[in-house]
């Protein structure tokens, strides 16, 4: 059964890689930027790592200052108790001392590993944003070359009478008799118009002389 279960999911696997590799191959850009989407999201999953170390540092040094200055406090009142004969709370107070010191030797401990820790993070951040940045540059470089190879290859189907497609052909064939047509009703019109305006004021002009002559 746990062969059956390890061949159906290895038949599964080999036709999803299939499918990814005929998309890519159909359209490498989708593929890139989907792939770098995926970049994206990791940088950012290391960036809200990085701030949330940076809170773990800040947390750390503020309990190792606290552990610290309770541990002086501890200190200072063992000797009051030792100076005042309180030999209870002489011992008390110098075994929460010995406590705090501890505490804050093993903070001071964590708050170095901590600030190593940080230190490797900002630079694999750093790193990866430089990465991501190269790749967006590169994938503007390969976008350019692929709109200067389908400008030529369109300009070229288009503007070489051998390789015409007929559909492209025709319609540029159809707008060119289109526009003679146009050309020539809107040039007949105007001739019409100029000759009947003209013709007209002639005929005014006439009727006013023979008005006057008689």
């Amino acid at each position: 059964m746990t062969n059956l279960f390890t061949r159906l999911k290895e038949t599964i696997l080999a036709d999803l890689n299939s499918a990814l590799d005929r998309k890519e191959r159909k359209n490498p850009i989708a593929m890139l930027n989907q792939y770098l989407r995926e970049c994206e999201n990791e940088t950012e999953k290391v960036r809200k790592l990085l701030e949330r170390q940076h809170q773990l540092k800040e947390q750390f040094t503020a309990e190792c200052q606290k552990a610290e200055e309770m541990a002086e406090k501890r200190r200072y009142q063992a000797e009051v108790a030792q100076k005042a004969g309180e030999t209870e709370l002489h011992v008390f107070a110098a075994q929460e001392q010995s406590q705090y010191e501890a505490r804050a030797s093993h903070l001071k401990e964590a708050l170095a590993n901590a600030g190593s820790q940080l230190q490797e993070l900002e630079h694999k951040y750093e790193d990866m944003k430089h990465k991501l940045k190269d790749m967006h540059i590169r994938r503007m470089e390969l976008m350019g070359r692929e709109n200067v190879t389908r400008a030529h290859t369109t300009m070229d189907q288009v503007m070489n009478q051998e390789d015409y497609s007929g559909k492209a052909y025709s319609r540029f064939t159809e707008i060119e008799s289109y526009l003679a047509n146009l050309e020539n009703q809107v040039n007949s019109s105007y001739y019409r118009n100029t000759i009947d305006g003209r013709i007209a004021q002639l005929e005014k002009e006439m009727k006013n002389k023979e008005t006057y002559a008689n």
